[in-house]
């Protein structure tokens, strides 16, 4: 499982113009799910995210998580995360889950970064999305729950 956390001030995703989700100062992350991820992933990555402190405290140092600062998620479905362009100039995403295995990690990681006491909000899994943000920093964190 992959996650792409960008530190927002503002984020938000539409869905054939209907908004779906917004959020003010948090994350943004974009989450991919591989064949062979499982509930062992979505752990890691729950945790990580939660945890992760990159908000700058009284001191100007990247030293505060979202609870801190009263940060919320905006997660959205990012299945290209785990596009393969070594053969070509055409990705493969031979590497991506299974649309119905990958749907319902997505959904289990939702439900337990909610669990944490995080405001969540989310995009539409398959969707066709509109994503819009502000980054802060910028700053921008890859994180992959195989390189533990």
């Amino acid at each position: 499982m992959k996650a792409v956390i960008q530190r927002v001030k503002y984020a938000s995703v539409k869905v054939n113009g209907n908004l779906l989700g917004s959020i003010e100062q948090g994350f943004l992350v974009l989450l991919g799910v591989g064949k062979e991820d499982d509930q062992e992933d979505i752990n890691y990555l729950v945790k990580k995210v939660t945890n992760l402190r990159v908000f700058k405290d009284e001191n100007d140092k990247m030293n505060l998580g979202l609870k801190a600062v009263g940060g919320k998620l905006l997660v959205i479905s990012q299945f290209t995360l785990y596009a393969d362009c070594s053969g070509g100039n055409r990705p493969s995403f031979i590497h991506a889950g299974d649309p119905d295995k990958s749907k319902e990690l997505y959904l289990k990681f939702i439900e337990e970064c909610k669990k944490c006491d995080i405001e969540v909000e989310s995009g539409e899994f398959g969707a066709d999305m509109k994503v819009e943000l502000l980054n802060d920093g910028p700053v921008t964190i890859i994180i992959d729950s195989k390189e533990k």
